[in-house]
């Protein structure tokens, strides 16, 4: 569902000194990169490379998993079947992509149970936009449209990352978080078209707070984001931060129109000599702190993950012990 600002935090940094053979293999595997070679698990690449990508993919799956509990919130606060059902498949969907994304990083070779305890223990970071609550109904909406759409503005590039099974993975997701974003947008249609003044004013409410910290989606200005030109030389990244923002501001605005509802900034406007969209200072006094751990729901938000692994600890190894005793039976066979 959710990548954001993956060379947010500390970074290791490229070893400075190589041998003859560190160099040669280097400079083999950054022609791949420049003839547009997919970089697969058992072939050679730089250490940097390799961390750069665990910490991405794990944030990635990370966000993926945190990002199904604000909105599991409302399953049983769903107004119709129907929107139950698609809640429900879309959260399924988002548990899904978390395991894709944590087999992708494992075929780097860290385990489920180092990234999961770097989660645990706050070392990883998941996207900042999770720790934000879901109030009313419209929320629901609204993660949809502008959250998920957010999303694919970033993980669309991700389907041509360098990384063959992380591109790979990318081209499922994406597909799905597609249908995520047009039953947002459908959602908030109706009420916008159908529903009372309370509903509608419900909607703009919920826009009101969620448009600026999907903006904060983006990570961190460009220069601000010193890693990012690595990750691009590389092939991990395709776009920057901000490029990928505007696009996102341009390819919303109109959709902002069509459903009646104003976005809360009074500075956007069209820029007719750049041909995009013109918007207001992003608060990133705001995004930091959030990211550090200080935002509404962070402390609920692990401790609900942290909960959920104590209590399935009897599912994981009843599952082991079955595994162990199949392959007893069959290395007896």
């Amino acid at each position: 569902m959710y990548t954001q600002a993956m060379s947010v935090g500390p970074q290791d940094q490229a070893a400075k000194l190589q041998t003859a053979e560190e160099q040669q293999r280097n400079e083999a595997f950054e022609a791949r990169i420049d003839a547009g070679d997919f970089i697969e698990a058992k072939d050679w690449m730089p250490e940097h490379y390799r961390k750069t990508l665990v910490r991405q993919i794990s944030q990635h799956a990370h966000s993926e998993i945190v990002g199904m509990l604000p909105e599991g919130n409302w399953i049983t606060r769903a107004p119709t079947l129907k929107r139950k059902a698609i809640l429900l498949a879309k959260v399924q969907d988002e548990g899904g992509h978390g395991l894709y994304l944590y087999s992708a990083a494992e075929t780097l070779g860290t385990s489920r149970d180092q990234m999961l305890d770097a989660l645990h223990n706050g070392k990883a970071k998941y996207s900042s936009i999770f720790n934000y609550p879901t109030l009313t109904w419209a929320d629901i909406g609204v993660i949809g449209w502008l959250v998920d759409g957010a999303a694919i503005m970033n993980q669309v590039p991700l389907c041509r990352c360098s990384y063959g099974p992380y591109a790979r993975a990318m081209i499922r997701i994406c597909r799905e978080e597609s249908f995520h974003q047009r039953q947002g947008y459908e959602s908030l249609l109706v009420m916008m078209r159908e529903g009372t003044a309370a509903q509608k004013a419900m909607v703009q409410d919920a826009v009101n707070r969620w448009w600026w910290p999907s903006l904060m989606m983006f990570g961190p200005a460009d220069k601000d984001s010193p890693n990012s030109e690595q990750s691009m030389r590389w092939g991990i990244k395709r776009l920057t931060n901000d490029e990928l923002r505007q696009k996102f501001v341009d390819a919303t605005v109109p959709q902002a129109e069509l459903l009646g509802v104003t976005l809360p900034d009074p500075d956007l406007k069209w820029n007719a000599q750049r041909e995009q969209h013109d918007f207001g200072a992003i608060d990133w006094d705001e995004f930091w702190r959030v990211v550090g751990g200080n935002g509404p729901c962070n402390t609920e938000r692990l401790a609900t993950r942290v909960k959920a692994w104590e209590e399935g600890a009897w599912v994981r190894d009843a599952a082991l012990a079955h595994a162990n005793k199949r392959a007893t039976a069959a290395q007896a066979a």
